[in-house]
């Protein structure tokens, strides 16, 4: 396991994409997010995401979200977009609000947990959106320690709490480490807040109306 230090401000583009390569290979890596660190796998690679669930002793009924680059990238991924996501993406994207979207036949149904959903957000954290760009394709996004394990705020808690399971960490510095992510699934009508995280709730039901 190696620690990767990287700018949280700016990142360094070789040292992103060094990372992003070594993502594509099927590496498991964790990085830093707005919230906590999480951790990272190649979406697209089967192998990997089976790597990730071991690593944290997830059982496979639990779903993984995901991060994106660009909101361009949902086409494909999700069977739709709603009103309802377009006028949230467009207040909170990127930010630390994860929508739960009907998945397309794109997503790994073990990321799904084979409901047929999928949690994705565009990132606001430097460093995981110039991840998620680099690589070109998702990026998991769960919580960088062990199943049902307090999360990490910095690279140091994260190599305390699963360093010799993974190939290495972004340490990007502290993260806000407050809440997690708030959570709206915007696949029924009408939308419903699953988990109340960074973003309050009143502030998603004065978007929503």
């Amino acid at each position: 396991m190696t620690f990767i230090k990287i700018d949280p401000v700016n990142p360094e583009p070789a040292r992103i994409s060094s990372v992003a390569e070594s993502l594509r290979q099927g590496q498991i890596l964790a990085y830093p997010t707005e919230t906590f660190y999480g951790l990272g796998a190649d979406a697209r690679n089967e192998a990997a995401i089976s790597k990730l669930f071991s690593i944290k002793g997830r059982d496979f009924s639990n779903p993984i979200p995901i991060l994106i680059g660009t909101e361009e990238e949902l086409e494909g991924l999700v069977a739709e977009v709603p009103e309802a996501a377009k006028r949230l993406i467009h207040v909170f994207w990127p930010g630390p609000l994860t929508l739960i979207f009907r998945a397309s036949k794109k997503i790994s149904p073990r990321l799904s947990a084979h409901t047929g959903l999928i949690g994705i957000r565009i990132s606001s954290h430097p460093i995981a959106r110039s991840l998620t760009r680099s690589l070109g394709a998702p990026l998991t996004t769960t919580s960088a320690n062990l199943s049902g394990g307090k999360e990490s705020k910095t690279a140091q808690e994260v190599a305390h709490s699963i360093g010799p399971l993974l190939d290495g960490i972004v340490d990007g510095g502290s993260t806000p480490g407050i809440k997690g992510s708030t959570i709206v699934n915007i696949a029924v009508n009408p939308p419903k807040i699953l988990r109340v995280g960074m973003i309050p709730e009143n502030e998603i039901t004065e978007v929503l109306g």
